[in-house]
């Protein structure tokens, strides 16, 4: 077959194949132009999950009359100077409209501030009709009909509607999170309406927006964010430990405003989290990065949801340090999510009124007790029973009334003395412990919370951040090989150890140069034993690769570290003294981390004074 032109109409429909892939896309598109231009309104309407209907309507700046017919040609953009790496804007590749025109029915109707009025233009399957006045008020409003219909074999790949409503939801959810002052509405035949006011752009307006999104629970359950290195500025919010999700789907990152889907924030992510959340755990984020368009690649795809970052290391360990110190500095927290599992749990049973017994309805005390099924409650022993004896005779005899009266009043004595010795506890994060339960869980109480503390998973994580903490206050302590272990790699990947043998030697393994494409293993650490290190060493360079850290090393110490850990902490069963538990709980205050154990389980759970007083229906 000769070699030949293809047709407009054709060069249209194979861009679309990478920028538009499913009506979520076109939503996309669309919505980042209505922003581009200015918009503080934008409304989408869809039906048939986007497939029959996308409309999108907008307050901004509008479309020239003269400019329509550009607005649809390809490559034709108002938003690119001559600098393809000063790109301050959303859009910027003049792809998508034409290509939705290639394989859609499209209409633009648009005005800007100072027309007199409307003009509307359209295209249909790549055909491009004439433009024509129209009446509309100032914006753009871009009607999409007929999906994929010059391209019936895509309808193929289409899911259901529910599906694709869904997709569609997600993406104006990221881009309402990055643009707080925006109001968003999404309603249509096939989705209940999807309405986020307009907030503002400050902190807390951010936040707000987030609580949008995201729910109530998120802003009670984050840590703010706020780093800089290098001109890479870091905001936003991450969840605390104890608050985590069984997948990322609530992981938002942005790149100068942009949402994107990026493995090495999602690995940053990931490794600043790894010591608090076990691997089937993430934890919620919403991530800011705010940097130099130039040192910053957002062209890498069509779709722009990739980006390519000049300096990956810089952004990586930016990421990484900065969510670890906010946690270090966070203090102890428990998420409330464990608050409303144990109100959930703590569901008061109804009461039955029809008992048997005597035809008067009472009953005696024993007889009670054992009606209820108190097995191990034996009445007669119960140093309660002079007073149960004295309500049977009807009343106090006089040396009953004299010993009971003694005894509370030594009891009073006793308890206030121990109150005012642990009035100090009281305002501490984890406040007083008041008892032990089923030899594992401590009962605390502070001035307006009731407190229950795992102490095995509490005193694993103490323990753990013990030894991590002299794990990495200095070198590592190593062991010699008898014979030193050639790994043969790739040129590139033992030139990248070599970079890498000062960082790799303080963790106890000693690697140098053999030849171009090998390297040689002398020391391992000790700790570690023996260890695969053919496979090591090429986990080591496969994450160089990546991500240009060699956190793989670090993580396999810290996972011999957890161990140690676990087996070095206090036992379930373990009977514990009051200044004991008291030690327990201060501890965890100081730690960082420490309201999860080294598995990510939670170490305790608060419940608000509020909430048992509404259990017993007090509020």
């Amino acid at each position: 077959m000769p070699i030949r032109q293809l047709s407009e109409t054709m060069i249209n429909q194979i861009a679309a194949g990478e920028v538009i892939e499913r009506p979520a896309s076109v939503v996309k598109e669309l919505v980042e132009n209505a922003l581009d231009a200015g918009a503080a309104r934008i409304e989408i309407v869809t039906a048939g999950g986007g497939l029959n209907l996308i409309r999108v309507t907008d307050d901004g700046s509008g479309i020239p009359e003269k400019e329509l017919a550009l607005a649809i040609a390809r490559h034709c953009t108002s938003k690119l100077a001559d600098d393809i790496h000063d790109i301050r804007s959303l859009g910027f590749r003049g792809e998508a409209l034409p290509s939705i025109g290639s394989v859609a029915r499209l209409s633009i109707r648009s005005r800007t501030a100072n027309g007199d009025s409307a003009a509307e233009i359209g295209i249909e399957g790549g055909r491009v009709s004439a433009v024509k006045p129209a009446a509309a008020n100032r914006g753009t409003t871009v009607e999409v009909r007929d999906l994929f219909f010059a391209t019936p074999a895509r309808l193929k790949f289409m899911k259901g509607e529910r599906a694709e409503s869904s997709a569609t939801s997600d993406v104006i959810k990221r881009i309402a999170i990055a643009f707080p002052a925006v109001r968003f509405t999404l309603a249509g035949s096939d989705r209940s309406t999807l309405e986020l006011p307009a907030t503002d752009d400050s902190p807390e307006g951010r936040l707000r927006r987030v609580a949008q999104v995201m729910g109530a629970d998120f802003p009670a359950n984050a840590i703010a964010i706020d780093a800089m290195r290098d001109g890479v500025h870091l905001a936003g919010h991450v969840s605390i430990p104890s608050f985590s999700r069984a997948n990322a789907l609530q992981q938002y990152a942005y790149v100068n405003g942009r949402p994107v889907r990026d493995k090495l924030i999602a690995g940053a992510i990931r490794g600043a989290f790894a010591d608090v959340l076990p691997r089937d755990r993430h934890a919620v984020t919403v991530l800011f990065l705010t940097l130099d368009p130039a040192i910053v690649d957002v062209n890498v795809h069509p779709a722009k949801a990739d980006v390519r970052f000049r300096d990956p290391g810089l952004v990586r360990g930016l990421i990484v340090g900065a969510i670890r110190e906010a946690l270090a500095n966070a203090g102890i927290r428990a998420a409330t999510s464990g608050a409303a599992g144990m109100m959930a749990a703590f569901r008061p049973g109804a009461a039955s009124y029809a008992h048997p017994g005597p035809a008067n309805g009472h009953r005696s005390y024993e007889a009670a007790y054992r009606a209820s099924g108190f097995a191990g409650f034996d009445p007669a022993r119960s140093p309660q029973r002079p007073l149960d004896a004295g309500f049977a005779n009807g009343g106090f005899g006089e040396n009953d009334q004299a010993a009971f009266a003694a005894g509370s009043l030594h009891s009073a004595d006793a308890r206030a003395g121990q109150d005012e010795a642990a009035e100090t506890l009281l305002g501490m994060a984890l406040g007083a412990a008041r008892a032990q339960v089923h030899e594992n869980y401590i009962v605390a109480q502070t001035r307006d919370s009731l407190v229950i503390v795992d102490q095995h998973a509490a005193h694993e994580r103490l323990v753990y951040e013990t030894l991590k903490n002299a794990l990495h206050s200095r070198a590592v302590p190593s062991q010699m090989l008898l014979l030193p272990e050639i790994v043969d790699l790739p040129e590139e990947d033992a030139e990248r150890l070599a970079l890498h043998s000062e960082t790799l030697a303080r963790f106890g393994l000693a690697v140098e140069r053999f030849g171009p494409g090998a390297v040689a293993v002398r020391e391992t650490p000790s700790m570690l034993g023996e260890t695969n290190v053919q496979q090591l060493v090429r986990d080591l360079a496969d994450e160089i690769a990546d991500n240009d850290t060699v956190d793989t090393l670090k993580e396999r110490l810290d996972k011999i570290a957890a161990t140690m850990a676990c087996h070095g902490s206090v036992r379930s069963g373990r009977l514990l003294k009051p200044e004991e538990m008291n030690a327990l709980l201060r501890q965890m205050e100081a730690t960082p981390g420490a309201g999860t154990c080294n598995h990510g389980r939670p170490t305790y759970i608060e419940l608000r004074l509020a909430d048992i007083e509404r259990l017993f229906g007090r509020r």
